[in-house]
């Protein structure tokens, strides 16, 4: 079980940590192995329906899920740095239902080991306003939540 997570909004950006009692490569792995990846990906209430990723730097991912409340969305990106296991920096942007992306964001997700568990600070910027900031909070808690449950299991 992970320990309770801090979250810092400040202007364009949003920051989490989350320490989960897990060893950082199994943290590592659960974000850079597809398979895994779309076991705990998405809010609650999300399934993943497609996932693909070229994992080195410049290389593109894409990622769809459905809900039954929101139908089908899309986001994609580009890898900037891959630290294995310690960082990992990628562009994310929704997509519009034609497939052109909206507002391009920069996610920056570090993974300390810590006795054993692994603290991940995850900081995602710049986002167009403070609402587009503040609606990814819950978003992002759910999938830490089920990246949590996700470990558990693993272990």
């Amino acid at each position: 079980m992970s320990e309770q997570a801090t979250k810092t909004k400040t202007g364009p950006e949003l920051e989490i940590k989350r320490v989960f009692d897990a060893p950082r490569e199994l943290v590592w792995a659960a974000w850079t192995d597809l398979e895994q990846l779309a076991r705990w990906s998405g809010p609650r209430g999300f399934e993943i329906t497609f996932n693909q990723s070229d994992l080195r730097p410049g290389g593109a991912w894409r990622m769809g899920m459905r809900s039954q409340q929101w139908g089908e969305i899309w986001q994609h990106g580009v890898f900037r740095e891959i630290d294995r296991p310690e960082r990992l920096v990628f562009t994310t942007a929704w997509e519009e239902p034609a497939g052109t992306p909206e507002h391009e964001m920069l996610v920056t997700i570090g993974f300390t080991e810590v006795d054993g568990k692994t603290e991940m600070t995850f900081h995602q910027a710049a986002f167009s306003s403070g609402e587009s900031r503040d609606s990814h909070i819950d978003g992002w808690t759910q999938c830490f939540d089920k990246l949590d449950g996700y470990l558990e299991e693993t272990q």
